[in-house]
């Protein structure tokens, strides 16, 4: 009867934890939960031995691997953990005829074949409730598999959206991306009609960012492509540009940018609360008060400088920096400052091939808009 009972009770929670994580469309708060307890584990392991790697290209490949193989072991955990809760109810219950009924590894062996549905028949049960069990195993591993199968898509196609705005950061605002270079490619949005447009893009791709990784968390550790760009970056970034706004820019570029930064920020402060991470102060000064004037006098055009617009400026930035912050060091992404540290070239303008092929050079760095390129 211990047995059946637990074997009973693993399969339930097992189940329920596929349901919250597969099934349901939504932040589940309850705070201990088996898929939460095995991303923490995972993920602490595996950030403590690439901590060991040096800091780059090596670490950062090898940080990127765990988001997908991370769910695939979820997935194994979730079927041994089914498999072993069935053999616990057919071995508690006697339910396998002579000698095996009592061996546990026949009942596991079972179990397993019944769950993938393989159906060898050299193991079957001799009690109505054992064949019950069985068939009840027999459909439960069918739909595991056939949610699994719709699961992947659904899952890489929020990645592949959530992507798709990241990479158009690269020519507009510098890799990795800043406030800073975004104002200055732009001319600071002044007498720009794309505002609104740049704005309501990053509206919907933070709304979009909230929706899908509170719903599937493990999206926040799949990395971008490139090392120098994460989704953690584009929306400090658009956090950054949408509080410039709200302090330096006109009426109309301050009414879109609240929506903006409304948004972002809702997406910044439930994705903390997915982690349980609790806000942290930034571990530097992302904003110094030079830069800060030279960042409101490109978005403010000819508008007097003060310092009221510098310290509403801060204020701004406590509503989401130390929530940045929380999510940087859960996930090891790298948060960018206002204005890039050193000049970098961007993606577009490098390639692999420049040292091979003679007559080619890379283009200049960053520090020039893209139509400077072209003429």
């Amino acid at each position: 009867m211990v047995a059946t009972l637990i074997g009973v009770i693993l399969i339930l929670v097992t189940l329920a934890d596929c349901f919250e994580s597969l099934v349901l469309p939504r932040r589940i708060t309850r705070r201990w939960r088996l898929t939460k307890f095995y991303f923490r584990v995972g993920w602490g392991f595996w950030t403590a031995a690439c901590r060991l790697l040096p800091a780059g290209r090596y670490r950062e490949n090898t940080l990127s691997i765990y988001g997908p193989l991370s769910l695939f072991g979820l997935f194994a955990c979730w079927v041994v953990l089914l498999i072993t809760g069935f053999a616990l109810v057919q071995w508690g219950a006697g339910s396998l005829p002579g000698e095996m009924g009592g061996d546990f590894r026949q009942c596991l062996y079972h179990s397993g074949e019944t769950f993938f549905t393989l159906g060898y028949g050299d193991v079957t049960p001799s009690t109505y409730f054992g064949k019950a069990v069985a068939v009840i195993e027999a459909g439960t591993g069918f739909g595991f598999m056939a949610v699994i199968i719709g699961y992947l898509p659904v899952l890489y196609q929020a990645f592949s959206r959530r992507e798709l705005n990241i990479a158009l950061l690269d020519a507009r605002a510098g890799s990795p991306p800043t406030a800073g270079e975004l104002f200055r490619r732009s001319d600071g949005f002044r007498d720009c009609p794309e505002i609104d447009k740049f704005l309501g893009e990053w509206e919907v791709w933070a709304a979009e960012l909230l929706e899908s990784h509170l719903s599937y968390p493990i999206l926040s550790y799949y990395r971008s492509q490139h090392d120098n760009q994460n989704w953690l970056a584009a929306l400090a970034v658009a956090l950054d540009a949408s509080a410039v706004l709200l302090v330096a820019g006109d009426e109309q570029a301050r009414r879109r940018a609240q929506l903006t930064f409304a948004m972002a920020r809702h997406a910044c402060v439930d994705l903390c609360l997915v982690f349980w991470l609790p806000p942290s102060e930034p571990p530097r000064e992302r904003l110094t008060a030079a830069e800060a004037n030279e960042l409101l006098s490109l978005a403010g055009g000819d508008a007097p400088l003060d310092g009221q617009r510098v310290a509403r400026l801060r204020e701004l930035r406590v509503l989401y920096e130390p929530f940045l912050t929380a999510l940087s060091e859960q996930l090891l992404f790298r948060v960018p400052r206002f204005f890039p540290d050193t000049p970098h070239p961007d993606n577009w303008q490098t390639t692999a091939w420049t040292e091979r092929a003679p007559g080619i050079t890379e283009l200049p760095a960053g520090g020039m808009r893209v139509d400077e390129h072209f003429g």
